[in-house]
């Protein structure tokens, strides 16, 4: 499994002329109407089409340029740009926030739009980039070194690309740790299960082990042993006459009335009532 950002920014990275020019926005004059304008700094990439943008530039002028496919506008924190959504146009955002690194993939067919996809990663340390974002506002005033301004770029695209392809493969394994401890517990739910002894059986910390929970099934780690011991006490009540205390410590349940509230909670039926109702449906369906 691979970022979506993959596919776009490779072609961009790989190739010697995948940055055509870098252009710099200013940051001086009050914000036009409709116009793009965050707190931080951002890179916006035309992927393939052309667009005419409009921004401010370093002396305050605003001007309206058609960016074609490679080209590349820096906006400093807190300046504007403004694009004209007329011919067709694949284009890429890129935000970097503080904290976050955040993207905007969009592509315009000159009537509408065909797709878009958002997304955000959470930025490892403050000074991972911040050097070449700090040089990019440098070159705005030495526009003249685009060979430095393209290496930049690069620099900035490449950390980009590095930061959510590591989220995705770090979503990978998390979710097939997840998905092997649900089989865990699917395999052991007669044990006497805790955080602690299935946090250890992994060799991950118990808190982490409820974090994964949360995060991958939305459910707690409790809460999903209680449904895979209460959905084997429901097969055991329809295909046994096993007494209700055992059908409990068979399940894993060491104390027979909780597993009843449990139960009850989960069916709104005491163990007793939901066998009497499934085998006299069951005798109705057979008659």
């Amino acid at each position: 499994m691979t970022h979506p950002l993959f596919s776009v920014l490779s072609p961009v990275l790989e190739a010697t002329n995948g940055i055509r020019q870098v252009y710099y926005a200013g940051n001086q004059h009050p914000v036009p109407a409709l116009a793009y304008q965050v707190d931080f700094p951002r890179l916006e990439l035309i992927l393939d089409g052309e667009q005419v943008m409009e921004w401010e530039d370093e002396q305050g002028m605003t001007q309206a340029t058609l960016l074609q496919a490679g080209d590349v506008l820096y906006v400093p924190a807190k300046g504007w740009n403004s694009p004209r959504w007329q011919m067709p146009v694949r284009t890429l955002s890129i935000l970097f926030g503080k904290q976050q690194l955040g993207f905007s993939l969009l592509h315009w067919n000159g009537a509408g739009f065909d797709s878009s996809e958002k997304g955000n990663i959470g930025r490892r340390g403050p000074r991972v980039g911040a050097f070449m974002l700090q040089a990019l506002n440098e070159l705005a005033w030495h526009r003249s070194d685009q060979q430095t301004a393209k290496f930049l770029v690069k620099g900035l695209l490449s950390h980009a690309l590095d930061l959510f392809s590591s989220s995705v493969q770090t979503a990978s394994r998390s979710q097939a740790l997840f998905s092997a401890i649900r089989q865990h517990i699917e395999v052991y739910f007669r044990e006497p299960l805790t955080r602690d002894s299935v946090a250890k059986s992994f060799y991950i910390s118990p808190n982490y082990l409820s974090h994964l929970f949360q995060k991958s099934g939305g459910i707690g780690l409790n809460e999903y042993l209680n449904y895979v011991r209460l959905e084997q006490a429901k097969n055991l009540l329809k295909g046994y006459d096993m007494k209700v205390k055992e059908v409990a410590h068979a399940c894993g349940f060491t104390d027979s009335n909780y597993f009843c509230r449990q139960f009850k909670k989960s069916t709104e039926r005491s163990p007793s009532e939901y066998r009497r109702q499934y085998r006299s449906q069951f005798e109705q369906e057979q008659a």
